[in-house]
């Protein structure tokens, strides 16, 4: 092996080095933040109950036609949680709906965290007509109502859990854009950068080699800020009637619990669980994105 060569295998091994270290670094000090702790146990449970949802509560129960309740029949041994106007478990509900929410929390905040981070550094990168149109789009999409611009893309769309999250994913992308296309802007005038430039390091290379990987601490810290956003998006979805009506979701329990007078009749049951399941998730994101926030501070300042 030639000494290029071998300078080369010594120098990818000592930063493989030196990621293991800081991924330790980074776990050390995580799991001495009792608030992310906190919050990942409690994310831990709710993962927990949406896999074995089968197993425990058989899709079955969620059907009209197979519920073995009366309607709106109060917290029993039965029933633990009660039931709703059809007599169907408000706990099988509670369950499944968990798979759905959390998918979709997921699901759209990679979209958005692809097209922000994407679109953040690509405006940050480069200078001239296409970086300031990229601008002029992000700064579109802030403007416009985030709410209102949902709830049309999903009328237009349709009614489905892909819509839902297509819908989500394309509408809360430009906070996470704004954040990246700042922090691009600061890792531009830096000496690696200027390195790369004169080396002939063309723009891909430039973003993908030496930009992404110094943002990508920020885009991890605000993906776990930005999924508590999109499942209270898809709760506020689902609760005007805009998911698939044929998916159990926590936003579509409550939607269907207001619609059934649950209310009127006292039927507490049926809107406390989910709405208390949606505070916790949101809860519990909220809390890691805070530590893990805290850990990737630059100025030391953490917990």
């Amino acid at each position: 092996m030639s000494a290029g060569a071998s300078a080369a295998v010594s120098g990818r091994r000592v930063a493989r080095d030196r990621r293991r270290a800081s991924v330790r670094r980074f776990g050390r000090s995580f799991a001495r933040s009792r608030s992310g702790m906190a919050g990942v146990a409690i994310l831990a449970f709710f993962a927990l109950v949406a896999i074995t949802a089968p197993l425990l509560f058989p899709r079955s129960m969620l059907e009209v036609t197979q519920a073995t309740g009366d309607s709106f029949e109060p917290p029993s041994l039965t029933f633990p949680l009660g039931t709703d106007d059809t007599g169907r478990s408000v706990l099988a509900l509670v369950a499944w709906g968990a798979r759905v929410s959390l998918t979709v929390g997921l699901a759209a905040t990679v979209i958005a965290m692809v097209i922000g981070t994407a679109v953040g550094i690509a405006s940050g990168h480069y200078r001239g007509v296409f970086g300031g149109t990229l601008d002029r789009v992000t700064d579109w999409f802030l403007v416009i109502p985030y709410l209102p611009l949902a709830i049309v893309l999903a009328t237009v769309l349709g009614k489905s859990m892909l819509n839902i999250i297509i819908v989500i994913g394309v509408t809360s992308w430009p906070a996470t854009a704004r954040l990246i296309r700042a922090q691009t802007l600061a890792i531009e005038g830096r000496p690696y950068l200027e390195r790369a430039r004169a080396l002939g390091g063309g723009h891909v290379h430039q973003m993908t080699k030496h930009v992404l990987p110094n943002v990508m601490p920020l885009v991890l810290a605000n993906t776990t800020l930005a999924v508590s956003l999109s499942i209270l998006a898809e709760t506020t979805l689902s609760f005007l009637g805009l998911s698939d009506p044929l998916t159990v979701s926590w936003g579509s329990i409550l939607e269907e619990g207001f619609a059934s007078g649950a209310i009127s009749q006292g039927a507490w049951w049926v809107l406390a669980p989910p709405g208390l399941c949606v505070v916790l998730v949101v809860l519990s994101f909220n809390l890691v994105g805070r530590a893990v926030e805290s850990i990737l501070d630059p100025r030391g300042e953490g917990e």
